[in-house]
């Protein structure tokens, strides 16, 4: 069990139970402290109260827990490409096909499989350490907290939006300018295994920037930034203003492959196996050194080869 007792200052007077809480015991997040009491696993005063209850100062907290689950998937020797590795962080740059957690379809043969052969103690984390997430077929940098302390931290600088992401998409059509889309993201109202943008309480925020990198005959590369961290965001957005991703079998009609390509960059688009979205630049602050960090990775082949192709048959590089 975990047993917290602390004393709640009274510089705390009027704050909410959740934030104090936060505060007393940094070394966890607000979601994990909000799970806890949802659970009834904090006395306050010998009260189990909610959330959002005010506290007047000088309370007893005491928090009694089960420890987190030490998670039983196998450790496999899966290569992983380590960008930087300290004793609090890993940066990766995840291959298109790895998949970032265990489900139904993949027990195994999965990042979280790969960490745990690579850097054992990560069992004891949350979802072995990884705090963010890419799609099974978008590739590039993620970073993944090594300590309980640091994956609180880098949780609270998502949450936050201070983490820097840029993404390369290659999109269908030709676009004259770059952009904004502010379009909430929820569950799909029939398909419940993608998601869309749903307007009123079904939709979560979600915010992207995009602006153009190069552009080619019938398609369109940009740069793109999460304000805001929905799943499969950039993929939902750029369907919803009609550039869809290439390659995308779930946001996006198949590619119409033009006349004018010549025929080995038509056999380039319709061979190219995943949607073309690579996480190409990270930035963040090192959650215990308060170092301001960033990283970038070149494009997978796999995309780097399909530029290539798409430039041989004129375009022009902003």
């Amino acid at each position: 069990m975990i047993r917290l007792v602390a004393q709640v200052p009274e510089d705390l007077a009027g704050h909410r139970l959740d934030a104090a809480l936060a505060q007393l015991f940094s070394q966890y997040s607000r979601t994990r402290i909000q799970q806890w009491l949802d659970a009834g696993y904090v006395h306050v005063d010998g009260r189990v109260l909610r959330r959002k209850d005010r506290l007047i100062g000088g309370e007893e907290a005491i928090i009694c827990a089960p420890e987190p689950e030490v998670l039983d998937n196998p450790a496999q020797a899966i290569t992983l490409d380590v960008v930087y590795e300290d004793a609090q962080i890993l940066v990766l740059n995840k291959p298109a096909g790895l998949v970032v957690h265990p489900a139904p379809g993949h027990p195994d043969g999965t990042l979280v499989n790969a960490l745990l052969h690579h850097r054992p103690s990560l069992a004891q984390l949350p979802r072995a350490g990884i705090v963010h997430r890419l799609d099974k077929d978008t590739s590039g940098l993620m970073v993944v907290a090594a300590t309980l302390p640091a994956h609180t931290e880098l949780v609270r600088q998502l949450q936050a939006r201070t983490v820097k992401r840029e993404y390369l998409a290659l999109v269908q059509g030709e676009l004259i300018a770059g952009g904004r889309v502010d379009a909430p993201i929820g569950r799909h109202p029939v398909d419940r295994k993608r998601m869309a943008v749903v307007e009123g309480m079904h939709g979560r925020p979600a915010i992207t920037h995009y602006r153009i990198a190069q552009r080619f005959q019938g398609y369109t590369l940009l740069r793109v930034q999460l304000e805001t961290g929905r799943t499969h965001q950039i993929r939902v957005h750029m369907q919803h203003i009609r550039h869809p991703i290439v390659g995308d079998p779930v946001y996006g009609p198949r590619a119409h492959y033009g006349a004018s390509h010549d025929p080995g960059v038509q056999e380039a688009l319709r061979s190219f196996g995943r949607q073309a979205l690579h996480a190409t630049a990270l930035g963040l602050i090192h959650p215990v050194t308060g170092e301001s960090l960033s990283w970038e990775v070149a494009l997978a082949d796999d995309l780097h080869s399909l530029l290539q192709h798409l430039a041989s048959s004129e375009s022009q590089t902003i």
